[in-house]
């Protein structure tokens, strides 16, 4: 009596009122009731998960995973629109996923995978019944499951080979986003997707493409914002920005799929090479230097390489006075090595040319006058030692068997 009082009992009962009654409505419904009635016509064949085609393709359902999958409120003819009654033909016709995603279909239309398969959509998403929200863990297009799904085709010697492509599945797996991806569980990090976009994804050499070289700092900028801004401050960018597509980006000292952790040996090991690649003349000078020959000589990794002194992204002209390698500055960046460095010891030039005799006139001398001095000490003893080997040998002649000399 006092909860009827309070009013809870009638709330109650109209609660259950109003449930029962949106029951019944949707029940009415013609769409709704139309949908139930469909989906169960169609599970009482196709619930059984062994069934197959004429050509062996499965055309079973899971019942439960496709009710709870993305298309589940969806009824089968809803897509299967050339199915109007049963039995119907053996063959139907494709589902045309256009007719909902209108934009994804455009996008693919114009992108590499226009041609790479015969239905692209299930190709990546899977088993069109069990299709997830991309923030599912259960779906092939989860930031964690990318990578496998792309894979499918991206490991198979047999496509790469077939479309002139790298098979890059295995060498990103090793990468650093490859190990965050598979080993971390880093939601955040690289994946397939995130560089090359999801469905307009064009070639590396379409102007369009994030994966296009002028492209390719503001791609990885998307992650890597702080680097991407010195970067952009440095004389690599303000080249590239300027049109000067031999200047370097990211994947030119980073790889696109290989990268390798920039602390690691590997890397510092291989770092020097590829700058290199770029500056010819720096790296030879460099590697008459005693920190190349200590590292490639003894492989000692903390060795200083081209981005200890110049830096790695802000890299500035040595004439600007915020440059590491700027001669007001020399004294703090050979510091950090060599805890002793003074206004003397900055003197040492890294990249001098003992084969310039203008640049570097005494050096020049200098190596010219040591490597005479080796030469001719060589030679005079090479010759010293040819000559008293005939005279040993001639003296050899005139002895006689007990080895004393013969009597005219």
């Amino acid at each position: 009596m006092k909860a009827y009082l309070h009013g809870t009992e009638p709330q109650r009962i109209g609660s259950g009122c109003r449930t029962l009654s949106t029951a019944l409505v949707l029940l009415l419904l013609p769409g709704f009731s139309s949908m139930l009635r469909a989906q169960t016509d169609c599970l009482s064949c196709h619930a059984d998960k062994t069934m197959q085609d004429a050509s062996g393709h499965s055309v079973g359902v899971d019942a439960d995973v496709f009710h709870s999958s993305i298309h589940g409120s969806l009824s089968c003819t809803d897509c299967h629109t050339s199915i109007k009654e049963y039995p119907h033909p053996d063959t139907p016709v494709a589902v045309k996923c256009v007719t909902c995603h209108a934009d994804q279909a455009a996008g693919i239309a114009g992108s590499v995978h226009a041609s790479a398969s015969a239905h692209p959509c299930t190709s990546c998403h899977g088993d069109a019944h069990a299709i997830f929200p991309k923030d599912d863990a259960r779906s092939a297009v989860y930031p964690l499951n990318i990578p496998r799904t792309c894979g499918t085709c991206h490991a198979s010697d047999a496509l790469a080979k077939k479309y002139g492509l790298q098979n890059v599945y295995s060498v990103y797996m090793d990468s650093i986003h490859g190990y965050a991806v598979s080993k971390e569980g880093l939601l955040v990090a690289a994946n397939c997707m995130s560089c090359h976009g999801s469905h307009h994804i064009l070639s590396h050499k379409d102007t369009q493409s994030p994966t296009y070289k002028t492209n390719i700092p503001n791609t990885c900028g998307t992650c890597h914002g702080g680097v991407e801004a010195e970067y952009s401050a440095g004389v690599h960018g303000k080249a590239v920005a300027a049109g000067n597509l031999a200047a370097p980006v990211c994947s030119d000292c980073h790889t696109a799929h290989a990268i390798l952790q920039p602390t690691l040996a590997d890397f510092r090991m291989q770092s020097t090479p590829i700058c290199g690649s770029c500056h010819k003349g720096r790296f030879a000078t460099y590697q008459d230097t005693f920190h190349s020959q200590l590292g490639l000589l003894g492989g000692y990794v903390q060795t200083a390489r081209c981005w200890d002194c110049h830096g790695a992204h802000d890299i500035l002209p040595a004439s600007d006075p915020n440059s590491p390698v700027n001669k007001a500055n020399l004294i703090k960046t050979c510091g950090r090595c060599h805890t002793d460095a003074n206004a003397s010891f900055v003197q040492y030039q890294p990249h001098a040319n003992p084969r310039n005799r203008k640049l570097n006139p005494a050096l020049y001398f200098t190596r010219f006058f040591m490597n005479l001095l080796l030469w001719s000490v060589l030679g005079f003893f090479s010759l010293h030692t040819l000559l008293w080997f005939i005279r040993a040998k001639r003296e050899q002649g005139k002895s006689g068997p007990g080895g004393e000399a013969k009597d005219d």
